[in-house]
């Protein structure tokens, strides 16, 4: 089968489509035809070998976590799936962008009927850190809720969710994507100098929580705004988190089938909209990365094997 690998860190240019063997699923696992797997900001991190004190790569090394597929293929302990289903999970093998995936059967769920193949293989990441975020500053009724990064693949959910627990959200993004959140129910306000003095017009002069996707400065930011560090959370700047006590929950927190298949209903039920940047084939994986690292993309960005 073909699958993406890369045997060194580096830059775009390291990353190839290979000729590998096809993986045998072992007794709880199924083996998965993949349609769709969406790729993430941390694996270009990870491929650089900036978070290798974190997440170190072995070599040579496969990526992706995201998958939606067809089950060809199960183990003799597997429960709850048969070949010819239509499914949607993630594998921490990072190992999803390839034709073919085994996958422990607890790390699926079923795919809704309706839900596009694009947004199901693109789900588990952003989904779960969305999840994730909004869980950790606990926004209620009459809570206003900041989201830097709020277009992007976590921020485009984080907002929705956020909505859907009642408050008010604010949302940091460029001009070009207030359109669509005002569609969403959220109060668009454009990032760069004087940020902090927009917001306070926005939110009357009160922010309650704040949810940063995207890093520094924002939890900075969040400070100056009146935020308790109780009620910041930030998936990206670490360090400025550490200092004051913020929050940093992520994708980790949330990391399981059962956060995925809600999710999942709810996107299917058209409840939680989960816009898809662009597709790309896999064989056009560099393309794929070389337009996620420009920043601001809208949604997420998905490879097609």
């Amino acid at each position: 089968m073909k699958a993406v690998r890369f045997h060194a860190y580096g830059g775009i240019d390291v990353l190839e489509v290979e000729e590998v063997e096809r993986p045998v699923p072992g007794p709880a696992q199924v083996l998965v035809e993949v349609r769709a797997a969406g790729i993430q900001p941390g694996e270009t991190h990870i491929r650089t070998g900036a978070l290798h004190a974190r997440w170190p790569a072995t070599f040579p090394s496969g990526q992706g976590s995201d998958l939606a597929g067809v089950v060809v293929e199960t183990g003799p302990e597997v429960r709850g799936f048969a070949v010819g289903d239509e499914v949607l999970g993630f594998t921490h093998r990072r190992a999803s962008q390839a034709e073919f995936v085994a996958v422990d059967d607890v790390n699926l769920v079923a795919r809704p009927q309706g839900l596009p193949w694009d947004v199901a293989g693109s789900l588990y990441v952003a989904g779960t850190t969305a999840y994730a975020t909004v869980f950790a500053v606990d926004p209620a009724p009459g809570d206003t809720v900041v989201v830097s990064g709020a277009a992007g693949g976590v921020g485009s959910l984080a907002v929705q969710l956020a909505r859907r627990r009642g408050a008010t959200v604010i949302g940091l993004a460029s001009e070009r994507n207030h359109a669509w959140l005002k569609e969403r129910g959220v109060v668009p306000v454009a990032y760069g100098e004087g940020v902090a003095e927009r917001i306070g017009q926005a939110s009357g002069g009160r922010v309650d929580a704040f949810i940063d996707t995207f890093g520094d400065p924002y939890v900075e930011l969040a400070v100056e705004l009146g935020v308790r560090p109780e009620r910041i959370n930030t998936i990206r700047a670490w360090r400025s988190a550490a200092r004051i006590g913020a929050r940093t929950h992520g994708e980790g927190s949330a990391a399981c089938a059962v956060v995925l298949g809600e999710l999942a209903r709810l996107a299917a039920r058209g409840e939680l909209v989960a816009p898809i940047a662009r597709a790309y084939p896999l064989e056009q994986v560099r393309e794929a990365f070389r337009d996620l690292e420009q920043g601001h993309t809208h949604g997420k960005i998905v490879l097609r094997p």
